[in-house]
């Protein structure tokens, strides 16, 4: 009957449409109970790492022990040594190189299925900002190498640490600052609002180890579920398909700040460095899953020897805890995939930056100050040598991953 025929269209239509939204969130990695699954709904397990050092350069992966540390103060040496224009100039190629398909595809042949990018806000102000270009391509080569992408929030505005790994002024303000708290969400509307159909992208994580173990700013710590509550109901209005991570207190590493979990695609995440490698330094975070029913990841760690980073990833594995170690590439150094060797004349800028700043030394850095050419020649082959043909790939902190030693695209590994 014509009546009938055109009730069972109708019918269908209503349930394909409220089908719909089902099928694109099965295309998206999201969590199932204490497990992380891909977009097919199988268990995933993260094995990563971090670009640290590329949007958020550090002093100590560039040899300035003693000398400056976070990106405002690297910035301030960089534009005192060439000049504002060329400055702009080297951070520009700086960022281009230092990241590229050949990185990316080198960690697909590692074996890793991750990569953890640390955000600096500043580069995402507005939606044409040179942040959202560089992960663009990011995205688009992780997409074709088959690799998930974290979107780390490690330099917020105000700051989360008020130490040089959130580039802030020397006090975590974020939590005291209504002001930057709305910087802060806006930032991760305009992020999540960029990726919110973008399958390769596996979550966001919120603040990157907020609030430091010193005794004066641990009574910050009752405020830090409160404003991930904020960014959570925000990012929701432009973003239900992905995962939000939430770190404790402590450098990532107090769950204690946590109480009832309140988003049904959250994980939670925490890093250790510098530990033991038994289950006593995981036990809170174990409990917390159970406790919860949610996944938890292991955000950072490393820095360490090969021995004692092969034991604490066995450690995480035997509990199916996924991982994302630090760092990918830095200077002179082998505890990352990637060792950066010093260009010629480095020597003498790194003795520069150790040297007293402010405007009462102006006089006394000038008469120590390295002659231009030498200047201009060390940062010159800085841009050549962080770029990965110019690497030296360890096989041994690969080997301690368990992952597969590889070599970078134009050597071969020795």
């Amino acid at each position: 009957m014509p009546f009938l025929r055109s009730f069972r269209r109708v019918l269908v239509v209503a349930v394909f449409l409220c089908l719909l939204p089902l099928c694109l969130s099965a295309q998206f990695a999201h969590t199932r109970q204490k497990e992380i699954v891909d977009g097919s709904g199988k268990p995933f397990l993260i094995h990563g790492t971090n670009l640290g050092n590329w949007l958020i350069p550090e002093g100590y992966m560039w040899d300035f022990e003693g000398g400056p540390q976070s990106p405002r103060e690297i910035e301030a040496l960089v534009t005192e040594l060439l000049g504002p224009d060329n400055a702009a100039a080297f951070w520009s190629q700086y960022r281009e190189n230092y990241v590229t398909q050949s990185d990316i595809r080198l960690l697909h042949r590692a074996g890793f299925n991750t990569i953890r990018i640390p955000l600096h806000y500043k580069l995402f102000e507005t939606d044409d900002s040179e942040g959202f270009h560089l992960l663009d391509r990011v995205l688009q080569w992780s997409r074709e190498e088959g690799l998930y992408v974290i979107l780390d929030m490690h330099a917020a505005p105000g700051g989360q640490t008020g130490t040089n790994i959130d580039d802030s002024m020397g006090y975590p303000w974020l939590y005291d600052s209504p002001l930057e708290q709305s910087h802060l969400i806006a930032i991760w509307q305009r992020i999540a609002g960029r990726y919110k159909d973008n399958p390769t992208v596996l979550g966001y994580d919120l603040l990157n180890e907020p609030i430091p173990t010193y005794p004066a700013v641990t009574p910050l710590n009752p405020k830090l579920e409160p404003l991930y509550r904020e960014l959570t109901s925000a990012i929701r209005q432009v973003d239900t398909h992905h995962i939000l991570f939430l770190g404790g207190a402590q450098w990532d590493g107090n769950f204690s700040v946590f109480h009832q979990p309140f988003d049904s695609n959250t994980a939670y995440t925490f890093h250790k460095y510098w530990s033991a490698t038994d289950e006593s330094v995981i036990r809170q975070y174990l409990d917390f899953r159970d406790l919860y029913n949610v996944p938890i990841w292991m955000g950072e760690s490393g820095e360490n020897t090969d021995e004692w980073i092969s034991k604490f990833v066995a450690l995480l594995n035997k509990n199916d805890i996924g991982w994302t170690f630090w760092p990918y590439k830095k200077m002179s150094k082998t505890s990352a995939i990637a060792t950066i060797s010093p260009p010629d004349g480095w020597d003498a800028i790194v003795a520069f930056a150790k040297l007293p700043r402010g405007t009462g030394a102006v006089e006394q850095r000038l008469k120590m100050r390295p002659g231009q050419a030498t200047i201009d020649r060390a940062f010159a082959g800085l841009l050549k040598n962080i770029q990965v043909q110019n690497c030296h790939v360890n096989p041994g902190y690969l080997h301690a991953l368990g992952m597969k030693a590889v070599a970078t695209p134009e050597r071969r590994l020795h």
